[in-house]
């Protein structure tokens, strides 16, 4: 398996991960930006991604987007092809990914929007932290992108303060002694709020 910072040589596998991204939001039940090979590859040539291959394979990908003028950015479309799954590939690419938006946004603040609890552990190993969505990036480019996805109403409802994924942001002025790691009755919060968001939108 070789997970690496993805260049134009990828660009061959752009539309397949166009579409393992959409059949994974589909097997979630949630949503999942969706995005054109022609944004793909745009990534690859801006060194904005990273690809893992098993041989010739497409086995997983991630992206790096910047919003507010590089004073956040987000580590955008993990996914994992479903023939490499269960194998700790997510977590490799993760951990790239996000060493990488460092290095790259070294002044820049983290953030991630997620349904999936694995994830959030992935998050909270990094350093990130659970918070409102008022924390995040107000660049409305980045929320226009959630349009997308299947739950966008209830992020219109809400006035864009919450909807069913999670907020979490690493903050690299904040010293590793001082994050906060995810407790479960945070989990349980989030859970309740999620929960009556969607008897909310089935009430309708």
């Amino acid at each position: 398996m070789k997970i690496v910072i993805a260049d134009e040589s990828h660009a061959i596998y752009a539309e397949q991960i166009c579409d393992t991204i959409s059949m994974a939001a589909k097997v979630r039940g949630t949503g999942i930006a969706k995005r054109e090979p022609e944004y793909i590859i745009e990534k690859m040539e801006n060194g904005n991604a990273v690809i893992a291959l098993n041989g010739e394979k497409l086995a997983g990908f991630c992206y790096i987007e910047a919003w507010g003028h590089e004073k956040f950015v987000a580590n955008s479309g993990l996914i994992v092809h479903p023939d490499f799954r269960g194998k700790g590939i997510a977590k490799q690419i993760k951990k790239l990914i996000f060493d990488h938006s460092r290095t790259k946004f070294p002044n820049a603040k983290v953030f991630s929007i997620t349904t999936g609890l694995a994830v959030m552990k992935l998050n909270n190993e990094l350093g990130y932290k659970p918070v409102t969505f008022s924390e995040l990036t107000d660049d409305q480019s980045f929320w226009s992108g959630c349009q997308t996805c299947k739950n966008y109403d209830v992020l219109q409802r809400t006035n864009q303060q919450m909807c069913l994924c999670t907020g979490m942001l690493y903050d690299p002025e904040e010293k590793p002694g001082e994050q906060v790691k995810i407790k479960e009755k945070v989990f349980q919060r989030l859970k309740i709020i999620k929960e009556t968001i969607h008897l909310k939108k089935h009430e309708k």
